[in-house]
């Protein structure tokens, strides 16, 4: 008996390991600098089944990884850069360093978008409330509606891209698409909310199929979170 328990006490150990081994399999180590990579809010397998944990940790441990260690070394020898801040650079690109400014627009970008990302998943979807429902009531009719718009935006973008719903100070929401990792903060616009189209984001579950992931992903928006950030780009305080 007692050799029978020291056996599951080395299985459960084991398991143990293999879980914590598994949870940080797809970690990378951020180049050191004024911009850092923010932990996901929720543990990668809390959008289970619609986005996999697989897809969730490789998206954020190695792609946003990536971002944050280009746009470090992009700034390293440029402290005033740095200064400005993430939405700073990126609503005065024209203004960056002509040696630094793709290299800040692509991976600050990259940044800005995937930083919003992680913070409006990990819901459970459903309906907002509140002003935020009010105002999708007003500028696209309903949230079904709201919802058949960023999806036929997201299936129109050709290529890599994101499709997002910009606010402005009015609270007036807006459907558009960016390509790459660009993001309306470089037109001096405000993001509510949005979803990436890269094939990164879903190609583990989805392969070709962005119109299932699409259709998918408003099952796990956090709309509180959502709501949050209305209140904040109607008081001024959104940053990215």
């Amino acid at each position: 008996m007692q050799a029978l328990t020291r056996r599951h006490a080395l299985l459960g150990a084991a398991a143990i390991g293999a879980t914590i081994v598994t949870r940080h399999a797809f970690a990378q180590t951020t180049t050191p600098g004024p911009f850092t990579l923010p932990p996901l809010p929720y543990p990668p397998e809390a959008n289970e089944p619609h986005i996999d944990a697989q897809t969730m940790q490789i998206h954020h441990d190695r792609h946003h990884a990536a971002y944050v260690t280009n746009l470090n070394a992009a700034v390293k020898d440029h402290p005033q850069v740095a200064a400005m801040g993430l939405s700073g650079m990126l609503g005065k690109l024209g203004e960056l360093p002509d040696a630094i400014r793709a290299a800040v627009r692509n991976n600050g970008g990259g940044h800005a978008n995937h930083s919003m990302f992680w913070q409006l998943m990990g819901g459970k979807g459903g309906a907002p409330s509140g002003d935020l429902a009010a105002a999708i009531d007003r500028d696209f009719g309903s949230l079904d509606k709201l919802k058949e718009a960023v999806n036929r935006a997201g299936l129109t973008q050709l290529g890599s891209g994101w499709t997002m719903v910009s606010v402005d100070r009015a609270g007036k929401l807006t459907v558009l698409n960016r390509p790459n990792q660009d993001t309306p903060l470089m037109d001096g616009g405000r993001v509510l909310f949005g979803n990436d189209v890269w094939e990164h984001a879903y190609y583990l579950k989805y392969q070709n199929r962005r119109a299932d992931y699409l259709a998918a992903w408003w099952n796990v928006v956090n709309w509180p979170e959502v709501a949050k950030r209305y209140d904040a780009a109607r008081a001024g305080k959104l940053d990215i």
